[in-house]
């Protein structure tokens, strides 16, 4: 939930997620199947919360949660609820752009959201008073990281390392960009794969593979060395409210 990336292909589109969390929190280990308002959902499930990081529906839907907005923010510690949970509200409906926009988020800490839907990428950030969207182009590259654990001079440093990697991959695979996502350039504050002195560590590397009848779920716990797999067919379902 830290580290985000989107890749385009010819044949399909890549998300891939790093989540980066204090070791002593449990991790989860699978990946669960829900349903909720008649949609099915496939998602690793924050043992603490209950919610997630990274959810797919059946209807091709994908939506990734970073942590913090634009900027890192102090914690009020009195939330209504775990942006895990919103995030799996979101993604619980055949509209969820539209849901989204509709939603109260009073009282909910800042967050950004990665949401493709019917053919739409959209970079969503609440931070705390005001809803920002932002639809992106979905032929082209793009990676997130955490306002709340990366400066800015870290954050492009991280862009530029991307690049470097697209410039320098001849196939983009699936395969390929988990490697990417799992390096820490030997930089254990700042890579990718971090571990940090205050207990801070990647716990997981999460992606989606979407084709255009399926998506292909990999979840990676980097603790126990442990890879769960998914797949769901997914059927096509218009939203007119983007």
């Amino acid at each position: 939930m830290c580290t985000v990336s989107f890749i385009a292909t010819n044949k399909q589109l890549i998300l891939t997620s790093n989540r980066d969390e204090l070791s002593s929190r449990a991790a989860s280990l699978r990946l669960v199947e829900t349903v909720a308002n008649d949609i099915k959902m496939v998602y690793p499930k924050d043992p603490k919360a209950g919610g997630t990081w990274f959810v797919a529906n059946e209807n091709g839907i994908v939506g990734i949660l970073l942590n913090g907005a634009f900027k890192k923010h102090h914690s009020k510690g009195d939330y209504a609820k775990s942006r895990g949970l919103v995030l799996l509200e979101v993604v619980g409906r055949k509209q969820s752009t539209s849901f989204l926009r509709k939603t109260d988020l009073t009282h909910i800490e800042p967050f950004t959201l990665i949401l493709y839907e019917a053919g739409t990428l959209l970079e969503f950030r609440w931070d705390g008073l005001k809803k920002y969207f932002k639809v992106l182009p979905v032929n082209t590259h793009h990676i997130w990281s955490s306002a709340t654990l990366y400066s800015d001079a870290v954050i492009r440093k991280r862009q530029e390392h991307f690049s470097e990697f697209l410039a320098n991959s001849n196939d983009l695979r699936a395969n390929a960009i988990l490697d990417f996502h799992s390096e820490n350039k030997g930089d254990l504050e700042n890579g990718f794969i971090i571990e940090r002195a205050n207990g801070l560590r990647t716990l997981s590397v999460t992606q989606a593979i979407i084709k255009e009848d399926a998506i292909q779920l990999c979840h990676l716990d980097l603790l126990k060395n442990q890879k769960d797999t998914a797949h769901i067919s997914t059927v096509t379902v218009a939203n007119h409210e983007l």
